[in-house]
């Protein structure tokens, strides 16, 4: 496969100009108006931010998205499927709510807010995965499916199980309905290691399928029969305390994310834009946010959503720890074991390359690119 090409601009600006509109101009440069957009419905897949987190990436991005479909005669709207954990994102109606919150709403961005996969998270589609290894039909939100061009708005930061969380993830993890979620993270479930569990019970607050009890010892107890493997109470834990039962489990999840989102694009027009700032170490489903672990980087944008996300991560791993940050607090802990990457250092027992060696293998897209800067 012949290498992509990947467009970037810096943060940058200068007087005179603003970052909206060198949003605009990357994404024109990079070819969005090559679309065919007239009279199209068009689904531009965001993460709105769980309530309390405020490193998600701000509607008025959202907005330059929108408004440069609309010029090309597209009828866009903002979109995300509901989760399996415990938030305000669960269902349609408080998961639009948490949107509204969060400053997503027509007002500011000029488009509807619509949760692809319904009400209750079960209005979804089977797909089945060309080339696919693991999955033979992913299940993605109907709303998502039905769309005619499909474009992601990502925010490229860390992720407590993926490693990172980029165009990939946000496509394949983000577009999956909530059976669709469960079947990707059913190899992941995780274990307690007693002796640095605390009892601070914070991992059983971010459970919802009640998996997590305690013991005469207060010691956290997960029970794999109700587990579902999300991963939330991983991120949860501040001691280190949680891990993977199977040492491929993370690698099985990255396989699984790149077959979903090679459904999700399949067969139709799609662009992907991935923002690199506000690095937090943890995942924009957390109701909060941690010092970012790197500093800002740029805004970048392709047609390739793996070339993209190999440029993103290629771009952070130049960059130095923010000091006090988690990555540089684990970097400075005295069983330190440096595996020269910031995100697998930021958390051991994560693997993101697995999803961009196998969704390079299925036909996804390339991790061989041209880095074209605007």
């Amino acid at each position: 496969m012949e290498q992509a090409k990947v467009y970037y601009t810096d943060l940058r600006a200068k007087l005179g100009t603003n970052l909206l509109q060198k949003l605009e101009k990357l994404i024109r440069t990079a070819g969005i108006g090559d679309i065919d957009m007239e009279k199209k419905l068009v689904a531009i897949k965001i993460h709105f931010g769980e309530p309390g987190n405020l490193s998600y990436l701000r509607p008025n991005y959202a907005k330059v998205v929108a408004d440069v479909v609309k010029s090309l005669g597209g009828v866009p709207f903002l979109t995300d499927c509901n989760t399996l954990y415990p938030g305000r994102r669960k269902n349609a109606l408080e998961h639009i709510d948490a949107a509204y919150e969060n400053g997503f709403s027509p007002f500011s961005t000029g488009c509807n807010v619509i949760i692809a996969d319904g009400l209750r998270g079960n209005d979804d589609v089977e797909v089945p995965v060309q080339g696919g290894e693991y999955v033979q039909a992913a299940k993605i939100g109907r709303a998502i499916m039905d769309a005619d061009v499909f474009l992601s708005l990502s925010h490229f930061k860390g992720h407590e199980v993926a490693g990172f969380g980029g165009a990939i993830k946000n496509i394949g993890m983000g577009c999956g309905s909530r059976r669709g979620k469960m079947e990707q993270h059913n190899d992941g479930k995780p274990k307690v290691r007693a002796k640095r569990c605390v009892g601070c019970r914070q991992c059983a607050k971010q459970c919802a399928q009640d998996a997590i009890s305690y013991g005469e010892d207060k010691k956290a107890v997960i029970d794999p029969d109700k587990c579902v493997g999300c991963g939330r109470c991983i991120g949860a834990c501040n001691f280190d305390a949680i891990r993977t039962r199977d040492d491929i489990a993370n690698a099985l999840l990255n396989r699984k994310m790149a077959e979903y989102a090679k459904a999700v694009v399949d067969g139709r027009p799609h662009f992907h834009i991935s923002l690199v700032i506000d690095v937090s170490p943890y995942c924009d489903c957390h109701g909060e946010n941690d010092l970012p672990i790197l500093p800002d980087v740029g805004m970048f944008a392709s047609f390739d959503p793996v070339a993209l996300d190999q440029a993103c991560v290629d771009a952070c791993l130049k960059q130095q720890p923010i000091p006090g940050s988690l990555l540089d607090e684990r970097m400075h802990a005295e069983d330190f074991v440096d595996h020269h990457d910031h995100f697998v250092n930021t958390t051991p027992e994560s693997e993101w390359e697995s999803c961009l060696e196998h969704a390079e293998k299925i036909g996804l897209g390339t991790r061989k690119y041209e880095l074209i800067k605007v």
